[in-house]
């Protein structure tokens, strides 16, 4: 009886592995591309639409039968409502651009991953990666979204390259270069999308004279202390 019990057990653990193992190999889209339609179908981590052609994307269906739904923000229209897996998001045969998109995961998986995803924008190029629901691409500002990556990433993995560096510490803390980003010298800091604010309300030294106790103000001019 314990034998047939771990048995199963054993059986249900190898199901749930084998599940998650694929779960990547199961997300895949398509976009609809001006003046081309339609494009091949492209799975977890692909790029699909244009990058160079300066050819907006129209319309995107998702496919992933574990639970998703995105949401396109379209020109003339804004915000669409939320479509489930399989569904088209955006339009076709009308000649509007999407501007941006919400992905989120809704299914079992949601406990076990994350949805990444990046747009590339008409005169920004590839912006960074952001997940589960928020804004890839613009809003009100008339840019064209000309490609789009969406990729599975297991929670807490290790590898996820797009939340922690290589020593597990939250990418937006720290640059490049191990340097502090809450702590550069100018009191800027990052908010929670990922988004650099400067402040420049803080003391600044003049070139010229590094006690005049000058400082620089919310538009960047630099404003001398002639009272000392």
């Amino acid at each position: 009886m314990i034998k047939k019990f771990f048995s199963v057990m054993i059986l249900l653990a190898m199901i749930f592995v084998t599940q998650d193992a694929f779960a990547e190999s199961r997300l895949t889209y398509q976009v609809h591309i001006q003046d081309r339609g339609w494009q091949n179908t492209v799975r977890s981590g692909e790029v699909a639409g244009t990058t160079g052609k300066q050819r907006r994307i129209e319309a995107i269906v998702i496919n992933f039968p574990d639970g998703i739904e995105y949401n396109a923000h379209v020109q003339n229209i804004g915000w669409q409502g939320w479509k489930r897996s399989g569904k088209v998001a955006g339009t076709v045969g009308e000649g509007l651009r999407m501007e941006a998109i919400r992905i989120r995961l809704t299914g079992s998986l949601a406990d076990r991953y994350d949805v990444y995803y990046r747009a590339h924008v008409q005169n920004i190029g590839w912006q960074d990666w952001v997940n589960n629901g928020r804004v890839a691409g613009t809003e009100g500002d008339g840019l064209r979204m000309e490609a789009i990556q969406i990729e599975l990433v297991e929670k807490n993995s290790s590898n996820d390259r797009y939340g922690r560096d290589r020593y597990g510490r939250d990418r937006y803390d720290y640059d490049r270069y191990g340097r502090d980003r809450y702590d550069d010298g100018d009191n800027g800091y990052y908010d929670s999308d990922g988004n650099y604010h400067r402040d420049y309300r803080r003391h600044r030294r003049d070139r010229y004279d590094n006690d005049d106790n000058g400082y620089y103000d919310s538009d960047g001019n630099y404003h001398r202390d002639y009272r000392r």
